[in-house]
């Protein structure tokens, strides 16, 4: 009997975590509408090969850095007509340290362009092209990327998701504020609150890059007015 109400209040509990989840989503959509900015792009559908192959290019850089200083240094790869998997690959193979001064603005450049080079190696050896790396299963891809240096679990599942449309929902610090904010949950672990959205959501990557998205900008623009706020109070 014991047994039996714990498994009803489970369910209850879980529920009622799938409405509130449900409902933060179209609250977010309703306010903000479509994705815009960076978002307007990575959630652009469908998608070109070219694009494709920025957005993966802007995941690796974008670790621990914010998202103008990626901008700068793709307009570089731009310019000097470098912004594609295949040219980074033959770049980094004959000259790192130019492909590093390329991704300089970035921050951490070093480390990055070896990420990068790293990740186009593997695309090239592996799958020859996006396109055919695109048609590998989901678990089985990840298990793949996740073994690259210097790619870890957000990094990977952002490539996944906005790069490939592979339906697995983005974990960092703005779902993890956003977690919170919301008492959502209290475990705030990768694999738990990953689990938390894809369990609670229907599992379409259409839905799951809107909705990440839309996070990111509701917990940006919640950190700017907190900060306004405090810039005031100074005064």
């Amino acid at each position: 009997m014991v047994t039996e109400l714990n498994r009803v209040k489970t369910e209850i509990d879980k529920n009622r975590e799938m409405n509130r989840i449900k409902r933060l989503y179209k609250e977010l959509f309703k306010k903000y509408g479509k994705p815009k900015g960076q978002w307007k792009l990575w959630c652009k559908r469908p998608k070109t090969l070219n694009l494709r192959e920025e957005i993966i290019i802007g995941a690796v850089l974008t670790q621990r850095t914010n998202w103008n200083n990626v901008e700068k240094a793709i307009a570089l790869l731009k310019k000097s007509r470098i912004c594609s998997l295949n040219k980074i690959y033959k770049l980094g193979k004959k000259n790192k340290i130019k492909l590093a001064k390329l991704v300089k603005p970035c921050g951490f450049y070093r480390k990055k362009a070896g990420y990068l080079f790293n990740l186009t190696e593997f695309i090239k050896k592996s799958y020859g092209t996006v396109l055919t790396m695109k048609r590998v299963n989901l678990k089985s891809l990840r298990k793949e990327l996740i073994k690259i240096k210097g790619l870890g679990p957000e990094t990977v599942d952002s490539i996944l998701l906005y790069a490939l449309d592979k339906p697995i929902f983005v974990i960092d610090e703005y779902t993890k504020r956003l977690v919170k904010r919301y008492k959502l949950a209290q475990n705030l672990s990768y694999r738990f609150l990953q689990d938390l959205f894809e369990d609670n959501l229907i599992k379409n990557y259409r839905l799951f890059q809107d909705f990440h998205a839309l996070i990111v900008i509701e917990e940006k623009t919640k950190n700017s007015s907190s900060k306004i706020l405090k810039e005031k109070s100074k005064k």
